[in-house]
């Protein structure tokens, strides 16, 4: 039994095997395509061997591999360098082989693989940020290694093309662009890629176009646990999608499948889920010790179906030892001239990617015509003082009529214009190319925007309630919000994500329809979120989110609060003191808050129903002779601190008037960033319980009611 490292024995078996391919070779001129795939091959399993070798030596910071998956190089090959790829974490052959296919050397892109590896800042993939396979100039677009969660993008990305021509806007992309979606077989299981594969048929049932190759790299394994016999193609089976397998050890065979994949698509323009049956070396990681959990006749069985060697075997020319060894030092020189390049050094140029957006950033106005069309010639600004949603709607008709790449879709904004009415019309005047329902999947409509906004269009999804969008979040956090991070900028997924949230709503209600919850979109590095509470605010922070999409690539979450959409009135019934004017030229600053009131005794900082809570108390209040002032946060990512410190210093009292739950809730940022500012005059906090919210009149019990605010106000400036 050997004792050498795993890795060790595998570059060892792998010499002996080709030395003994070369002494029994028959001669004659070798395939140069053939030849250029076995470099990629062998260049992906030498990579995979050498960061083990850095590890061991303390250099190198990422160990899973692509050995045993290196036919995904097949795949390569049968696409074009312009096609995009959204490939799974052990796909090093195929960016390797797409490399080579683009004109570059085999040095090039094992040179892009070990940088990032190294966590160099000139790793062209990511800046020094995380080992991915990535680069904008072939066409790859960055994937981490969450599970499955770069399927629904792909499902947008090919949607994108058809999209595009139809608007008549650019795309990024060729106009018979194929898309090519890499996974595991253990990804096929997780609720994303179920979600995505299905929508993908759906999408194929409603007669739109989708040029989308799946590529299930079957290696039998995730991590330890072994997937059943058989399950990836019974489970791979969908409607809508063309179903091919290939065994990646038989050389012929998988590239005529990978071929057939690739030309049934760009010809179709229907989706197919290439089944590539491969192996896994090396294990999972690192610090995997594969022989705790797989035998010795397993390990061997997998040794005997190399895709490598068997490509050596289907080459069958002298020499193939002899090139191994060349890319082997090839790789070595590299490493060693490599080592010690800049890393990171500093938590600003870590971060840089996350929000680069200018303050003066202001959104485009459409032509007056254009408006003045869009909106039937009745145009909002004429109309008088209008209602929260109806301002919504002015806005996004706005920007439809503005930006002929934005679209608005999500489930029922469409003919019916919405649960709460907010998109009415939008679908009649705009037509169903641009204003359009998705089936009910929010990992598929959070998916799809993330795939056209990387694409070229403005995508402006809408999530039906904020707790809808709880099972679907990662899409977000792991894929929207970390694209420009991981990609050093190079990529971006411009949105903007409406949520119809928050509480308060009468005669409606229950968990999923009042949720208060905002944390889990708080904590996400560089997501936007707006919360317009008054209808004049409403059109210039939506304004904001779109023109930092267009000009930024920027993410954002724009929060409506349910229960101000269609109120009218402040104080008394009558007296319309909840209505607005719409302004159809302005843009409210990211991160700036409004001021309501100039008292001097209190200052209440709150933001969406707070803000009509805290003026009705701030009214009573000054009818007894004490100057308050209300502070509309309006933005709860970034919060805006400098607006929050002028007002707390121009009365010296501080109420933070939070509608969200009292832990991991909004007010607890205000509070924290006014101690760290210095502020030293008396604060208090009051918030929503730690609570779901029940249905009917009980949600009153766990969420901030008016009279708290009052009794808190008061509690406070007796201190």
């Amino acid at each position: 039994m050997s004792t050498a490292t795993p890795h060790d024995d595998l570059d060892r078996h792998v010499r002996t095997s080709l030395a003994d391919l070369d002494e029994h070779a028959a001669g004659g001129p070798a395939d140069p395509d053939l030849l250029q795939l076995f470099d990629a091959m062998a260049g992906s399993r030498l990579i995979d061997i050498h960061a083990r070798r850095l590890r061991e030596h303390g250099q190198g910071h990422y160990t899973i591999g692509s050995s045993g998956h290196e036919s995904n190089a097949y795949v390569a090959a049968a696409l074009r360098p312009t096609d995009p790829a959204l490939l799974h974490y052990r796909s090093g052959a195929f960016f390797l082989a797409r490399s080579l296919q683009a004109g570059r050397t085999l040095e090039d892109g094992v040179r892009a693989v070990l940088l990032s590896m190294l966590a160099a800042t000139d790793d062209p993939a990511s800046g020094g940020r995380h080992k991915v396979f990535g680069d904008a100039s072939l066409a790859v677009i960055p994937q981490t290694s969450t599970i499955a969660s770069h399927l629904p993008r792909a499902l947008g990305v090919a949607l994108s093309g058809s999209r595009a021509k139809r608007l008549g806007v650019p795309n990024r992309w060729p106009g018979d662009a194929v898309t090519l979606c890499s996974f595991g077989d253990a990804s096929i299981n997780h609720s994303t890629a179920t979600g995505a594969l299905n929508a993908a048929g759906y999408t194929v049932a409603q007669g739109l176009p989708l040029p989308l190759l799946f590529v299930c790299e079957d290696n039998g394994i995730g991590i330890s646990v072994p997937t059943p016999k058989g399950w990836v193609a019974a489970a791979a089976q969908r409607p809508g999608i063309t179903y091919l397998p290939a065994d990646g050890d038989d050389p012929d065979a998988a590239r005529a499948a990978a071929q057939e994949a690739a030309d049934l698509v760009r010809r179709r323009r229907r989706p197919a889920l290439l089944h590539l049956r491969t192996v896994r070396y090396l294990s999972h990681a690192g610090s995997d010790v594969e022989s705790a959990y797989r035998s010795a006749a397993e390990l061997a069985d997998d040794r005997a179906r190399d895709p490598l060697l068997a490509l050596g075997r289907r080459i069958a020319t002298p020499g193939l030892a002899q090139r191994y060894a060349d890319i082997a030092t090839l790789v070595e020189k590299l490493a060693v001239d490599l080592a010690g390049r800049p890393t990171l050094q500093s938590a600003e140029q870590v971060i840089a990617p996350l929000a680069p957006r200018d303050p003066g950033t202001r959104e485009q106005a459409a032509d007056p015509a254009a408006r003045r069309s869009a909106f039937g010639g009745r145009l909002p600004e004429d109309a008088g003082s209008i209602t929260l949603a109806q301002a919504i709607n002015a806005a996004l008709t706005d920007t439809l009529a503005g930006r002929p790449e934005a679209l608005v879709f999500g489930e029922d904004v469409g003919r019916k214009g919405g649960v709460y009415g907010v998109t009415r019309g939008l679908a009649q005047r705009f037509g169903a190319a641009r204003v359009f329902d998705t089936l009910l999947d929010e990992q598929s409509i959070l998916g799809i925007g993330l795939g056209l906004g990387v694409s070229g269009l403005l995508p402006i999804p809408e999530i039906q309630y904020l707790a809808y969008l709880h099972n679907a979040e990662d899409q977000l956090r792991g894929e929207a919000a970390s694209l420009r991070f991981f990609s050093n900028g190079a990529f971006t997924n411009p949105m903007v994500v409406r949520i119809a949230g928050l509480a308060y709503q009468k005669g409606f209600g229950g968990h999923f329809h009042n949720d208060n919850a905002v944390g889990v979109l708080r904590d996400i590095p560089g997501l936007v979120i707006a919360v317009p509470a008054r209808p004049e605010d409403a059109a210039p922070m939506l304004r904001a989110c779109v023109a930092a999409a267009a000009r930024h690539g920027q993410v954002s979450v724009y929060l409506e609060p349910i229960a101000l959409y269609h109120e009218r009135d402040l104080h008394e019934p009558g007296d319309r003191g909840w209505l607005g004017d719409y302004s159809p030229d302005t843009t409210a600053p990211i991160g700036s808050a409004r001021v309501h009131g100039e008292g001097t005794d209190l200052t209440i900082v709150t933001f969406g129903n707070g803000v009509r809570m805290s003026l009705r108390v701030a009214r009573r209040l000054t009818d007894e002779g004490i100057g308050v002032r209300v502070l509309d946060l309006r933005w709860l990512n970034p919060l805006p601190d400098d607006d929050i410190r002028l007002a707390a210093a121009a009365t010296g009292r501080v109420l933070v008037a939070d509608e969200t739950r009292h832990s991991g809730g909004v007010g607890e940022g205000v509070v924290a960033g006014l101690v760290e500012s210095g502020f030293e005059g008396p604060m208090a906090r009051v918030a929503g319980r730690d609570s779901f919210i029940p249905l009917g009149h009980a949600a009153n019990l766990v969420l901030l009611g008016e009279d708290e605010i009052e009794q808190a106000a008061r509690a406070l400036l007796a201190r």
